[in-house]
């Protein structure tokens, strides 16, 4: 399998875990790189109005955690620690979150994601931290 079928795997995987049916965002994922963009709309405000945190968190772990899974085909990844920086809100229009890996070693990846509006503004960023687990990266997961 070449890495391009590994990546548009992942894509396919991401794009059909149930919780994305809320969230609707769309994912590319490259070598050691993912961009995500997750469309802001009033069912994700808070009562001040404008996105929760969760939509952050949730920007930064999936561009973090599927830059990290570019690069270990064969099992799945498990988040082990995620920081996350909130900088300025957001109220409409997008935010998109890239995700690189900034270190591999034999038991740990470390990744970063910057968080932007459509202005190209920071938003927020975050780091993380994935184990590789003990489970196949295989159909059962959604990678077809």
């Amino acid at each position: 399998m070449s890495d391009e079928d590994h990546y548009r795997k992942l894509e396919r995987m991401y794009h059909a875990a149930p919780c994305n049916e809320y969230y609707k965002p769309r994912l590319n994922v490259a070598k050691g790189s993912a961009e995500l963009e997750i469309p802001i709309t009033p069912n994700l405000y808070h009562a001040a109005g404008a996105a929760h945190g969760s939509v952050y968190f949730k920007a930064v772990d999936d561009a973090a955690y599927f830059a990290t899974q570019s690069l270990v085909p064969e099992v799945f990844v498990l988040t082990t620690h995620l920081s996350v920086y909130l900088t300025r809100p957001i109220t409409d229009g997008r935010i998109c979150s890239r995700g690189r890996v900034t270190f591999v070693s034999r038991n740990i990846i470390h990744a970063e994601a910057i968080l932007t509006n459509e202005k190209d503004e920071e938003i927020g960023r975050g780091t993380a931290s994935f184990a590789r687990s003990k489970m196949p990266l295989d159909e059962d997961l959604g990678y077809r």
